[in-house]
């Protein structure tokens, strides 16, 4: 099991499709979420894209590996998925936040965990701004739990500075390829 996680706007999701192509095999978990869809995103492929009421059932049904709510909307990652892959000795990426990394990590402290950091504050407020997907009162709400969140990668395992997309692709692959090397 592989963590990616970080604040929004560091690259976590370039990164890993970036990794995906690079190390093969590797089994990505898509996640659900309960906001819309950005430009670009294809549901299914990014994120499963469901409403409320579908998300809290599932948290009923105890469906989730982990879930969070995060900028006012929910993400989890579905269980069943991740599971099999693992029963079926696969490496599973996560690209998940920073809360349903540290739940993760308590289930399955086995797992690796790597933060994603932005080179600083102003480049990370610049690449959400850039997006243009939120308004102005998420943006702002995502850069307050972007301060709380980068005060948490100390818990992580690793943590990769995404300055330069190919350097910490790079990284990030030496990371990966080093835990399959271990003896364990």
């Amino acid at each position: 099991m592989i963590i990616l996680s970080g604040p929004s706007g560091v690259g976590k999701t370039t990164l890993r499709r970036r990794v995906q192509k690079k190390i093969d095999p590797l089994s990505f978990s898509i996640s659900w979420t309960t906001r819309p869809p950005r430009p670009g995103e294809k549901p299914d492929q990014d994120y499963h894209f469901v409403s409320p009421e579908q998300f809290e059932k599932q948290i009923r049904r105890e469906g989730f590996l982990e879930w969070a709510r995060v900028h006012n909307d929910y993400y989890g990652t579905p269980s069943k998925p991740v599971q099999t892959w693992l029963r079926q000795g696969r490496d599973v990426l996560l690209d998940i936040d920073v809360q349903g990394a540290g739940q993760v990590k308590r289930k399955m402290p086995e797992a690796v965990s790597i933060f994603i950091l932005p080179p600083s504050r102003e480049e990370l407020k610049r690449r959400l701004a850039r997006r243009r997907t939120e308004s102005p009162q998420a943006l702002r709400l995502r850069l307050r739990n972007a301060e709380k969140e980068l005060a948490d990668w100390p818990r992580f395992d690793y943590a990769v500075i995404n300055a330069d997309i190919t350097d910490a692709l790079k990284s990030l692959s030496a990371i990966i390829q080093a835990q399959r090397c271990r003896v364990r």
